[in-house]
């Protein structure tokens, strides 16, 4: 069920950026008065799962369920479409209209695109808002992860700053970013009352960047052990376990802190254990059955959430700020990709390694939080001179708007089917990353 729940969250997303991307395209032509032959979702090589023709154009979807494209007349596409390129140009084709016209044509996509990811990140300001710890909130500091160790962070630590960036956010996705992206190399921690300055390793970046690190982190948030109520039908109340019980021992183990008090329940499966806890002067104890499942039925009283809210206008400056960051940040993750820093083969990946980062559970704001910073990605690789891509046609096209000189339809041909090599190689390359991790 976890892999269907991935698989359908991929395509959705897809889905909504693919039949958006392509309306960006079918809007403008048919302002331009530009006949659109096909709107396809999906790619339908030899037959469509459905298609209905309404007007002049024929709307369907396919089969192979990744994409989507909209044939316009008179263009020199993926279709490769000779017979009709061979006639007389007609003015309802591609062909015939002017050099600006076919410019915004081109660019509609990527810029529906950009928007979209824009809105979808606004209305995640406003319907959310942007939920976090302070810093000061934590006061018991953090526990350390694998990847932390690497850095020399210690339990309890308080970032207070990483580079010249002050910490205000209890943020470990920040503090990565911040030693990937713009590498930084020195963090500054809170220990015991004392300021101590960390250095980040000359090697850190490319051992954290490796693929099989991409969803661990350097820490989170230290947990005073502060539980609540006890469930009526829990293994605790059984053995009347009262509420909001101070517990200081699991058998001859002391826990002080929620992440102890975790690993206790879950590396003791199935026991009963000997559970010590103060109540007044006294320390009392009771024996309780550990369930299958690492639970014995008490609520847990978590750090406090800070959440701030955006009005619904203010939401969009915030939604613009998130998309403008994430591109900024991609685009220099490509830049120490290019420098050798970050392994192309570990950062790369196939509508796989997207699926992956979905949510097993469907959670919404993961869901619309990806598919916003796909849709930001989308607009950019569109956007990149690379023939049979949109970045390829716009860059044919401001050539003819400089120059006057439009390139022969048998050029486009060739470049195209370059393109479209150069295309199916990235792809074949990314997926064959893809089956090598799971082997």
């Amino acid at each position: 069920m976890d892999k269907v729940n991935l698989a359908l969250q991929l395509i959705l997303s897809l889905s909504i950026l693919v039949v958006l991307h392509e309306f960006g395209h079918y809007l403008p032509a048919k302002w331009f008065k530009t006949r659109v032959e096909k709107f396809y979702l999906f790619f339908n090589p030899y037959f469509s799962l459905y298609k209905k023709k309404i007007g002049e154009t024929e709307w369907g979807i396919g089969w192979i369920p990744f994409g989507g494209y909209v044939k316009i007349a008179g263009m020199i596409d993926e279709s490769m479409d000779k017979e009709q390129m061979k006639l007389e140009p007609q003015p309802w084709e591609f062909r015939s209209k002017k050099a600006w016209q076919r410019l915004i044509i081109m660019v509609g996509g990527v810029t529906v695109n950009f928007i979209l990811g824009i809105l979808i990140f606004a209305m995640m300001m406003f319907y959310w808002g942007e939920s976090y710890y302070k810093t000061t909130d934590v006061k018991d500091g953090m526990v350390v992860d694998s990847l932390g160790m690497q850095l020399g962070f210690l339990d309890g630590d308080k970032v207070l700053s990483v580079g010249d960036i002050p910490m205000e956010k209890f943020n470990a996705a920040l503090v990565m970013n911040e030693i990937i992206i713009n590498q930084a190399n020195n963090i500054v921690v809170d220990r015991g009352g004392q300021q101590v300055t960390l250095t980040v390793p000359d090697e850190f970046v490319e051992y954290v960047t490796k693929y099989e690190n991409r969803k661990k982190t350097l820490f989170y948030p230290r947990q005073a052990l502060d539980l609540g109520k006890v469930t009526p039908d829990g293994t605790a109340a059984a053995a009347g376990l009262p509420d909001n019980p101070k517990i200081i021992a699991v058998g001859d183990q002391p826990v002080h802190f929620y992440h102890e008090f975790m690993k206790i329940l879950m590396d003791n499966k199935g026991k009963t254990m000997d559970f010590s806890y103060v109540e007044g002067q006294d320390t009392l104890h009771k024996s309780i059955l550990i369930s299958e499942q690492g639970k014995i039925g008490v609520e847990v009283l978590s750090i406090a959430v800070s959440t701030q809210k955006y009005g619904f206008f203010e939401s969009f400056p915030k939604g613009a700020s998130m998309a403008v960051n994430f591109l900024s940040s991609q685009l220099k993750a490509f830049g120490q990709m290019f420098s050798g820093k970050i392994k192309a083969k570990d950062s790369l990946g196939s509508v796989f390694s997207i699926a992956s980062m979905f949510d097993t559970g469907w959670d919404w704001r993961i869901f619309w939080n990806i598919t916003a910073s796909l849709s930001i990605l989308l607009a950019f690789f569109n956007l990149l001179p690379i023939p049979a891509l949109d970045g390829g046609y716009v860059m044919f096209l401001i050539w003819e708007v400089i120059t006057g000189k439009a390139p022969s339809d048998r050029f486009m041909e060739i470049v195209n089917i370059i393109g479209f090599v150069i295309l199916m190689g990235l792809m074949l390359f990314a997926i064959g990353l893809d089956v090598s991790r799971w082997f």
